[in-house]
Formats: C-alpha cells, structure tokens, sequence
C-alpha cells in the first residue's frame, strides 16, 4: 500500500521533466540572440553539414503530431473523452522539433544568404515558437496526466501548437518552393481566408493576361521605376519590414518618406535621399542598397535621377517625357525592344523574383546538383551555388553544365571538390558574385586574375589552395574586399602584412595571430 502511495506522489509531481523542458524552451529563444547574425564564412563545415539535415528532421515533428491530433480526435467523438493517454508520444514530438528546430539554426548560421530576408527570420522564429510550444504543451499534459486533470485545457494548448506548426510550416514551404506552394491550388474561401489574393473568374474561366504595353505607352513609374525599387529595395522597405520607416513598395508611401524626411524630392535628385544613398562609396555603411544585398546598377540610378528630376510623376508615359539618349539607352537594357517587330518587349524581372523561362531552365540544370543550385531569395534573380554534397564527384567538366546560369551567381562554395583555375575562369561573367569559397581545390595563381574581373565580391576563401604571395599581391587592388581566407597556404607573413597595409578594411585570416 505505501509503494502505491510513493508512485502516487511521484506522479503528481513531473518537476523534473517541467524544469528540463522549461530551459530547453529558454535555450531556443536565446539561440539567435547568443549566435547573433548568419555569417557562413566562419561557421565549420559541420555546422553546415548538420543543418542540411533540417528538411529531413523536421518531417518527424509533423508526424508525430499529426498522429497525436488524430488520436485526441478520435478520443474527442468516440466515447474516450475523458482520457488523457500516454505522455511518451508527445515527449517524442516535443524532442524531435527541438531537434529539427536546432538543424534548422545550424541551416541559418551557416549561409550567407539568409541575413536580412524577412521571410527566412519568420520562419526561424515560427519553428523556434513551435518548438516551445510543442514543449509547454508537453509539461502541460504531463501534469494532467499526474493530477487526473480535465484534458480539454490540454487539448486546447495542443490545436494552437499545431497551429503554429503549420504556419511555420508554411513559410518553409515558400522558402524552398515558392510563394503560394501550399496554397496555389487551395478553393478560393481557404486561400481568402489566409489574406491570398484569389484569381478572378469570368464565365467560370480566368480572365485573359493584360494587353503588353508598348515601349512608348509604357508608365515610368510602374512600369520602370517601381521594378526597379522592387529589385533594390523593397526587400528592406516595405510594410512587414520598413528600415527607417520608409517603405518604397508604393508610390504614396515612397513620396511620404520616412524618419529621414522625404526622400524622393520631385524635380530636385541631388536634394533626394535615396540619390544621396545610392552616390555613397559602397563601403558605406549608409550606402543603399546595403552591404551584402544586389547592387544598383548605373544605368538604374540614371533612370530613378531622371524620373525624379522630371517630377516624379507617377502616371505619366514615356512618350510624355523628353527622354535623353543615355535614359533610352538605360531602359533598353532592362526592358529590350527587337525594333523588327511591333510586339510588347518582355517584362522585366519584379520582386515577384525570376521569369519561367530562367526557373525552368535552373529546374532543368539542378537535376545534375541536387540540393546545390537554388535562387538566392524568391524575389530576386540571382543564384547561389554550393558544392557541400558534392564535394569529390564535382570537377572542371562537371562544373562547366553551369555556364547557362554563371552570370547570376551571387555566391558560390566549391569547397573540398577537384575544380582547377579552368572551373575558376568560367566565373568571369559573375559580375554580382559576392562570396566565393574555393577552400582546398586545385586552383593556383591564375584563379587570381578570374577574381580581380569581379566587382562586387567582398569575400574569399583560398583556405588550403597552392596560392603563392605572387598571386595574393594582385588583390591590394580590391579595395572592396572584406574578408579573405589564406589559412594553410603557400602565403608567406610577410605577404599578409603589405597586403593588410594596402587593405586596411579586409580581415585576413591566415590561422595564426599574423
């Protein structure tokens, strides 16, 4: 009888598993703030290696609770409503999204793409809030089931964990599929229900694409202009995230302007903020767009002056403006005219992110590296490449496959694979490429002068490569280069020290306090 009390008594207190599972709570919302921003130049290949592993294990918590619902759904209608069940289930599912939460951190530390994209920093935190919910849940069921408690509370918390589950879910599925992946073939009551815009029907068919405009009815603002800011800036200054409560995703909020005051002064670009922003050296750290996002070509803010010092007129066309030859030649480029022909020139990309002819065509070439080649975000264009599941079975020919889609990279790790200056050389048009890692590969000197052609790139790693102080010398001349691996090289101290004189902004690791 005393043995049945004593089990009794232990029931009715999991204190151990409440404070295990409080800390572990308070452990995932410290991590990003103890971690602090992404930066997969000095994260370790594990780190990496183990965050690949989060499309894999978050699978497991979605299972787990899906068959937790159906139970307590079935206890719900069936004639078990007043049973609470087993804990160990939950325990499970509460454990293995702390475990998928932890990889999918890992993911986030170890690129150097994600920093700044409002939608992946949702979705870390959605996982993270899930994943504290799952175990809040799981501590409130333990003591329900020691105290013989009513299960509806229980049951109430455990709906709302699913529910952020499924968000979270839900924006990981953008991330890596696109925008509308769940729900692009949703019934139109759920899709409006989630704030989706729902295509408008006539006579049971979809209404037919706009007319294309031609280049003299085209809308400066909308059609040039606003595009434009959507590629540059929008990322950074729209209504889910406004730096400096600015946002540029509308003509009326850009015009208004934010803490600064207005920055768009029609008629007057050198009095204009974002003109002002955009003239900076890009080393500045009030540059726009900033450091580590696509820069803005010339021919770009050529067009934005004109337009502004014209007015800034939101509803005016081409044809109703003195277009110089310089702007004509400028909006060519981004919106070019076969002048044989009288059709509509093609749409410019937007920050709805790439066009179906460059998705198809990285679809066709990602089935050679899987899980290696994806859009740097789903507004944007641009590419990156890593060779972490590759390493050993990527070569010069393997790499070649590439060239279709070279001039969009932004970052590219070909780490630990047998690529040669020859690999290094088809980098040449890449001339948004931002980071390259060419850490332990057979490239020399000559994969030297592929990188000085290449003006926005701000970081490499030459980490165990056969570069020689020949070669390294050639990069005083990059004046924007921020960081630079020569760890187990052929660099001699004495190199990294003129180097550093001629490059007093580049942090030069060399794996020694030189």
């Amino acid at each position: 009888m005393a043995d049945t009390d004593l089990c009794a008594t232990r029931r009715k207190n999991p204190w151990a598993l409440t404070i295990f599972g409080l800390l572990a709570a308070g452990g995932l919302v410290a991590m990003p703030y103890l971690a602090g921003p992404p930066d997969g130049d000095r994260m370790p290949d594990i780190v990496r290696f183990i965050g690949h592993f989060h499309p894999v294990l978050l699978h497991l918590p979605i299972g787990v609770f899906t068959l937790i619902i159906v139970q307590e759904l079935a206890a719900i209608f069936g004639k078990r409503r007043e049973e609470v069940g087993s804990v160990f289930p939950l325990f499970f599912g509460a454990a293995s999204a702390i475990v998928a939460v932890i990889a999918g951190f890992l993911l986030y530390q170890g690129g150097t793409e994600y920093a700044g994209n409002a939608l992946v920093e949702r979705h870390l935190w959605g996982g993270i809030a899930s994943a504290v919910a799952a175990v809040v849940t799981l501590i409130f069921k333990a003591w329900t089931v020691s105290r013989a408690g009513n299960p509806a509370y229980y049951r109430l918390l455990l709906f709302g964990s699913v529910g952020v589950m499924t968000y979270a879910s839900h924006d990981g599925a953008t991330i890596t599929h696109g925008e509308g992946y769940l729900t692009s073939f949703a019934p139109a009551p759920i899709r409006s229900l989630l704030g989706e815009k729902v295509k408008i029907l006539k006579d049971g068919k979809p209404i037919a694409a706009p007319v294309k405009k031609s280049p003299a009815e085209m809308v400066v603002y909308a059609d040039i202009v606003a595009p434009i800011l959507e590629r540059r800036c929008v990322q950074c200054h729209k209504e889910s995230k406004s730096k400096g409560k600015l946002r540029m995703d509308n003509y009326e909020m850009l015009i208004k302007g934010g803490k600064e005051g207005h920055d768009v002064e029609p008629g007057k670009s050198a009095d204009s903020n974002i003109i002002v922003r955009m003239a900076l050296p890009k080393d500045d750290d009030e540059h726009m767009p900033p450091e580590g996002k696509p820069a803005i070509e010339d021919g770009e803010v050529a067009i934005i002056k004109w337009w502004i010092d014209s007015g800034a007129d939101p509803k005016k066309t081409i044809s109703e403006f003195e277009v110089p030859a310089p702007i004509k030649e400028a909006i060519a480029k981004l919106a070019p005219v076969d002048s044989s022909k009288t059709t509509a020139p093609p749409t410019p990309l937007t920050a709805a992110g790439p066009d179906e002819a460059l998705k198809a065509l990285v679809a066709g070439i990602s089935k050679q590296f899987p899980n290696a080649l994806g859009f740097e975000s789903q507004q944007s264009a641009m590419l990156t490449f890593t060779a972490v599941s590759l390493r050993g079975n990527l070569d010069d020919a393997g790499f070649k496959k590439l060239v279709p889609v070279t001039s969009q990279f932004v970052t590219v790790d070909l780490s630990a694979t047998k690529v040669t200056d020859l690999a290094v050389a088809q980098l040449a048009p890449a001339k948004n490429l931002r980071l390259i890692r060419l850490a332990e590969t057979g490239i020399t000197d000559a994969s030297i002068d592929t990188l000085l052609k290449l003006p926005a790139l701000e970081s490499i790693n030459l980490y165990g490569t056969k570069v020689t102080d020949a070669g390294v010398s050639k990069l005083s001349g990059m004046s924007h280069l921020k960081r630079l691996y020569l760890w187990k090289t052929a660099v001699t101290p004495e190199a990294v020290k003129a180097l550093k004189e001629k490059l007093p902004d580049c942090e030069i690791i060399t794996g020694s306090e030189a």
